[in-house]
């Protein structure tokens, strides 16, 4: 017999960990277990509650909340009550309690670790998705604090995963979603620890009892559980992808170097097709290498993040280099047919047609350290554009090795353009900065 939604009696919902989905926590997950979905942001502050000052002894604590549509009707919130319910006060009560479990609080020192719940939909199991997910994000965050040298020893104790068993229509089950929750004879949740210790046992018949051997039965599907659930809070907590953010929004630009940084392991390129924005950067200097900079530089302190910028444009020998820096706004609209047919028009009776293509791509720290790399390749212009791949000039930008313009050029153009060069240069530089 199957459940409801096709799992077996001792199979637990799809669970799936995203971390860092809060540029400013010190450590940030979004736990989803089957369709309930939470947020859990690590705060770190240098402060402790009155009753631990001068005692050297940190704390850690939890608060939680769900989003009025996280359910199938509004909930009012909280806040506009002028008080919190009484689960509310139970649940990040069990959360903070479980979570302290995990932590050395003397080895923490005197500062306060705050675990934000935000449910933003629930289908059951709220509280036990957010113990789950929040002790990622608190060991996220002791790992920035190791990290940046202000923790000199790890005071993690233990992993500190959770989850809900139940009975139901005589059934013993792991991880109700709602409907088998709201339905369930006895309702349990479980927190364990990586040692296999309970830390808590919350238990109850809903009109009905239950025996000894149900009991073992539920804890023995708990305890399996949480053991597969800390195996994926190890591999989330320990890999250690490095995330560059692009500062483009130009999505070609985006779309290419993505692709050429596809090789790297332990790299991924953020970008504002990850929800993430970004000021506008006035580009006022007049080198590539002026405007990439300045753009990393910027971006990189704004975000707090490793920022990669490009300056790249068009120099032809017969206008003096122009277009160069001006190149995406040659013609004051923008538009790259526009600025083609500019280009075009300001070559005509002009025999020399060569010109190259000049990326120069920056890579800044937020601690202001920034590196510089240059790429070009040579060509010459054309009248007719040829090709419709590419974007910008490519279509009038032949290139003499392969007798085809740029555009023509879809699989090649990522191996020979100005762009790759310039980040095959950051490539294998990339180690050694970082």
């Amino acid at each position: 017999m199957l459940r409801e939604d096709g799992r077996k009696f001792n199979e637990e919902r799809k669970i799936k960990i995203t971390k860092d989905v809060n540029i400013y926590a010190e450590g940030s997950v979004l736990i989803e277990v089957g369709n309930t979905k939470v947020i859990c942001t690590a705060s770190v502050s240098e402060k402790v509650p009155p009753f631990l000052r001068g005692t050297g002894k940190g704390w850690v604590t939890a608060e939680y909340s769900m989003l009025p549509r996280a359910t199938g009707e509004r909930n009012q919130r909280e806040a506009s009550k002028g008080k919190l319910s009484g689960r509310t006060v139970e649940i990040q009560r069990l959360i903070g309690r479980a979570l302290r479990s995990a932590i050395d609080l003397e080895k923490l020192g005197e500062r306060l670790i705050t675990i934000d719940c935000d449910v933003i939909q629930a289908d059951g199991g709220t509280r036990t998705s957010s113990i789950s997910g929040g002790y990622v994000a608190l060991a996220l965050a002791i790992k920035k604090l190791l990290k940046e040298g202000i923790l000199e020893e790890n005071p993690i104790i233990s992993n500190v995963a959770a989850i809900s068993v139940g009975k139901l229509n005589s059934d013993l089950i792991v991880d109700l979603k709602y409907s088998e929750d709201s339905a369930a004879e006895v309702d349990m949740n479980v927190i364990m620890n990586k040692k296999g210790e309970f830390i808590e046992i919350q238990g109850t018949g809903e009109e009905a009892t239950f025996s000894r051997k149900e009991l073992n039965g539920l804890l023995d599907l708990a305890e399996s559980s949480i053991n597969r659930i800390i195996e994926l809070q190890d591999n989330i907590i320990n890999d250690d992808e490095l995330k560059i953010f692009l500062a483009t929004g130009n999505q070609h630009k985006i779309d290419e170097i993505t692709k050429i940084f596809s090789d790297i392991k332990n790299v991924k390129i953020l970008s504002t097709k990850d929800g993430i924005s970004i000021p506008e950067v006035e580009e006022d200097r007049d080198t590539f290498e002026g405007n990439s900079q300045k753009k990393a530089l910027e971006i990189a302190k704004y975000l707090n993040m490793i920022a990669i910028a490009d300056d790249s444009g068009l120099c032809v020998d017969a206008l003096n280099g122009e277009p160069g820096i001006y190149s995406a706004r040659y013609s004051g609209t923008g538009n790259d047919l526009d600025n083609n047919n500019l280009l075009i028009k300001n070559l005509q009776g002009k025999n020399d047609r060569n010109a190259k293509f000049v990326s120069v791509i920056s890579l800044a720290k937020p601690n202001g350290e920034v590196y510089s790399f240059r790429g070009e390749i040579a060509g010459k212009i054309i009248d007719e554009p040829k090709g419709n791949t590419g974007f910008g000039y490519d279509p009038h930008f032949f290139v003499g090795e392969f007798q085809k313009t740029l555009a023509e050029l879809p699989e090649l153009k990522n191996k020979i353009s100005h762009r790759a060069k310039a980040l095959e240069k950051l490539k294998k530089e990339l180690k050694e900065i970082l």
